[in-house]
């Protein structure tokens, strides 16, 4: 059985994989690509903005504990515990957003993993949460 499996010759990947097909939407490069990458990530910024309540709600937040977090504590590190906190939780917000948004383009139709899928970013967002939570508490009680 020594040279079966998934690795054996006979199913071995071969050493120099040909490239995939050019992907059209690809093609930019160097300062292009990275001011195109602005434009796209403000769109999508406004989208979220625009379609998703928590991602609203959640901005509206950062609003407030911000200028909060700046206020509250003059020791550099501490604050920019704060204000990561907060951001983590709108970044974490929008990677739940798109996963739902790729789940429901998928299909709207009931399926254990689509709920799973959507469950799990969930609790993504709600660690986040807990995260701001514990580093306030410990920073500003402790």
């Amino acid at each position: 059985m020594s040279g079966e499996g998934p690795h054996s010759k006979d199913t071995a990947l071969p050493r120099s994989m040909p490239e995939p097909p050019h992907n059209a939407h690809k093609g930019k490069t160097g300062l292009r690509r990275v001011w195109n990458a602005f434009f796209y990530s403000m769109a999508g910024l406004k989208a979220a903005y625009a379609h998703e309540d928590a991602f609203r709600q959640e901005v509206w937040l950062a609003v407030v504990l911000v200028p909060l977090a700046l206020y509250l504590t003059p020791d550099a590190v501490e604050r920019a515990l704060m204000i990561g906190s907060v951001l983590l939780v709108l970044i974490v917000e929008l990677i739940n957003s798109a996963i739902e948004a790729t789940v429901d383009r998928i299909s709207l139709k009931d399926h254990v993993l689509a709920k799973r899928a959507k469950d799990i970013g969930s609790a993504s967002v709600f660690m986040a949460l807990v995260n701001v939570v514990v580093i306030w508490v410990l920073l500003l009680v402790g």
